[in-house]
C-alpha cells in the first residue's frame, strides 16, 4: 500500500428518525457494512471469511454489489444469529469467539483468503492478540470498528467511559500486524424523542457491555441530553499483513 499507510480522511451522514426504518435498530451497523463491502477492489475471490457475521449484512451487500466468490464463511459466537444467516451454495457458518485462544485453529488459512469484519470487533478483549490472530488467518483484510467516539457527548453527560476502544489504540493493535490504511467516518442518528434514543441505546447492541445507569440516573440523563442525536464513528481499516 505504500504511501498510502496511515492516511485518514473523514466523513460524516446523517439519518433521520430512526423509527421509519426497515431495519429499525440497525441502521448504523447496515449502513457500515454497505460502505465497508464498497471499498473492495476486485469484484471475484475465492474464500471470504466473515468476521462477526451476525445476521448476513456483509453477506447481503456482497451479492447486491455484485461481488462474487467461490467460497464465504460466517463465523459468529450467537449460533442464533447464525440462524438467521442466509444459507447459500458456498456458504459455511462457523459458530464461534474470535477472542478465544485458538479461535481460528478448525480454519483453513490460504493465501487467496479476504478477510471481512464489520462492526463487531470494537468488542475484542485483546486488541493485539485478535489482530495477530486475524492476521495469520488471511493475507489481506477489511475492518470496520466503531470507536470510542460512538455516543461521545452521552458519555460525557453520564460521567461514564466508552467500554470500546478509541481510534489511536485500534490503528496501534491493527499496525503491528498490518500495512494499513484507514477512513474514519462520523454519522447522526436523529430522534423526535430522548426516550427513542434510550430505546435504540439498549436494543441496538451498539452499547453492549456499557456500564449501565440506573433508574434515577437515566432520567437526570435523559431530561439534560443536549443533542437531538446519538453520535457513532466508526473506523475503516484496508490491511495487508506484514
Amino acid at each position: 500500500m505504500g504511501n498510502r499507510e496511515k492516511k485518514t480522511s473523514n466523513a460524516s451522514k446523517e439519518f433521520s428518525r430512526f423509527a421509519k426504518a426497515y431495519d429499525q435498530y440497525n441502521i448504523i451497523q447496515s449502513e457500515v457494512a454497505k460502505t465497508l463491502v464498497s471499498k473492495l477492489p476486485e469484484n471475484s475471490y475465492n474464500t471470504i471469511i466473515d468476521i462477526g457475521a451476525g445476521s448476513g449484512r456483509v453477506y447481503q451487500n456482497l451479492l447486491s454489489q455484485n461481488i462474487a466468490f467461490e467460497h464465504f464463511i460466517a463465523l459468529d459466537s450467537s449460533l442464533e444469529m447464525l440462524e438467521i444467516h442466509p444459507d447459500a451454495k458456498g456458504v459455511k457458518k462457523v459458530c464461534l469467539d474470535f477472542n478465544g485462544t485458538g479461535a481460528f485453529d478448525t480454519l483453513e488459512q490460504t493465501e487467496d483468503t479476504l478477510l471481512l469484519s464489520s462492526s463487531a470487533l470494537q468488542w475484542s478483549t485483546d486488541p493485539e492478540a485478535t489482530f495477530l490472530r486475524l492476521s495469520q488467518l488471511a493475507p489481506r483484510a477489511y475492518f470496520a470498528i466503531f470507536t470510542s467516539n460512538t455516543f461521545k457527548t452521552l458519555h460525557q453527560n453520564a460521567g461514564i467511559h466508552s467500554p470500546i476502544y478509541s481510534t489511536d489504540r485500534l490503528k496501534s493493535a491493527i499496525e503491528k500486524h498490518y500495512h494499513a490504511s484507514y477512513e474514519v467516518r462520523q454519522y447522526k442518528l436523529h430522534f423526535d424523542a430522548v426516550y427513542d434514543m434510550f430505546r435504540y441505546i439498549k436494543k441496538s447492541g451498539v452499547s453492549g457491555g456499557e456500564k449501565k445507569l440506573g433508574y434515577k440516573e437515566t432520567k437526570v440523563l435523559m431530561e439534560k441530553y443536549p443533542l437531538d442525536y446519538l453520535e457513532f464513528e466508526v473506523l475503516f481499516a484496508e490491511g495487508k499483513r506484514r
